[in-house]
């Protein structure tokens, strides 16, 4: 599938760009949340390394990070005697804090879009096991299940048809909300008082592009909530449908992206065609298809003005902003690192100290100061929290 991707789009493609300290911090961050003292012990850490993909000393790569956490020698249920722990600063226990009261805030929402995606399947219903791979596009928590289902019984209902199976489990909607059968294209031409149509986000010098999507819009919208529209009758029909269903899919998400492996998974219970991604590549006025990292990932164009999201979720804003402290501790560690090395360098009577301090002043002020570096460090965590790491 190297070849199955859309040409680059620069701004989308930095709106993709993630950096792998951060996904690690995250990770490290659900960690700590599991103990109620939000502390733990290095050697906890050390023993997980390997599964983050790190190697060397977990400590190290704390101390890397002085804005987000800090070490301590441990007492009581997290440590015992001198065993070295560590647990947030006070600063990203705050961001910590602001990204839960901001997910509290959220459950409403998350069960609107739960139910719109279990209306958008076959049967109304999900196995919980596949319901997992949504969970991060979603913005859904690791136990959205117990925060979500108390609160709606007379929405959802948990249901095993198959007892005898393992992970069998199965995400059931009780009945069909008609308020919440409205795409985002029928919302989109409501508020205009026009016609549900598709809109291609694509420059106008992309002619051939524009004139595909006028004769695919020659054809009625067909609503993904339509349940006449599950088994269309012609070929056309079935892609009109699949396109409005991917459309809506990636409207619901927070990050108005998922990756085409994930959707595949879906093909059956979303009636999807089996060459989903070629599907995607034919209609490039909606659909960004990436190969960044490997990773074939479909983005919806309208979501995104240039590298940034149109509509900024308060759970994406507070993921940003934790991604922002991560960038700065790891700022402050990088220079008081090349501090030291230049003072070892003084000692020794390699460098001009005076030249060398007026270079570190220099980038350090051009950093700081330069809004263009500014937005290079928030697209450092634009993927912070990715499909499999939030």
């Amino acid at each position: 599938m190297a070849r199955w991707s859309s040409p680059k789009d620069p701004a989308l493609e930095a709106a993709l760009r993630r950096n792998r300290r951060w996904i690690v911090n995250n990770q490290i961050k659900r960690l700590l949340l599991r103990f109620p003292s939000r502390s733990a012990p290095v050697r906890l850490l050390q023993s997980r390394f390997k599964t983050l993909d790190l190697l060397g000393r977990a400590a190290n790569w704390l101390r890397k990070y002085p804005s987000c956490f800090e070490l301590f020698t441990g007492e009581g249920p997290a440590g015992s005697g001198g065993e070295l722990c560590f647990g947030f600063t006070k600063r990203m226990a705050e961001l910590v804090d602001a990204e839960e009261a901001a997910v509290t805030a959220s459950e409403p929402a998350m069960a609107d879009r739960l139910a719109r995606v279990l209306m958008l399947a076959r049967g109304r219903r999900l196995p919980v096991s596949k319901l997992a791979a949504l969970r991060g596009p979603l913005g859904l928590p690791d136990d959205y299940l117990l925060r979500i289902l108390p609160a709606h019984t007379d929405l959802f209902r948990l249901a095993n048809p198959y007892p005898h199976r393992r992970n069998a489990a199965e995400l059931e909607l009780l009945r069909w909300v008609p308020s919440r059968a409205v795409s985002a294209v029928e919302a989109a031409a409501s508020a205009s008082n026009s016609l549900p149509r598709f809109t291609c986000s694509l420059p106008s010098s992309w002619a051939k592009s524009h004139e595909k999507m006028e004769d695919f819009n020659s054809t009625p919208y067909i609503s993904p909530y339509s349940e006449d529209g599950a088994v269309p009758g012609t070929d056309a029909e079935a892609e009109k449908r699949a396109v409005a269903v991917v459309h809506e899919l990636l409207s619901l998400t927070l990050w108005k992206k998922i990756s085409v492996m994930k959707l595949e998974h879906f093909r059956w219970e979303l009636g999807l065609p089996e060459d989903t991604a070629r599907m995607l590549l034919r209609h490039s006025c909606l659909f960004y298809v990436s190969n960044r990292y490997k990773i074939h990932t479909a983005v919806l164009r309208e979501g995104y003005e240039g590298s940034e999201l149109r509509v900024k979720d308060p759970v994406v804003a507070a993921k940003d902003r934790l991604g922002e402290l991560m960038q700065e501790g790891l700022h402050e560690f990088n220079q008081r690192r090349r501090a030291v090395n230049l003072e070892k360098k003084r000692r020794k009577g390699e460098v001009d100290v005076k030249k060398e301090e007026e270079e570190l002043e220099d980038e350090a002020g051009a950093l700081l100061d330069s809004a263009e570096k500014r937005e290079e460090r928030r697209r450092f965590y634009k993927v912070l929290f990715g499909d499999d790491n939030r």
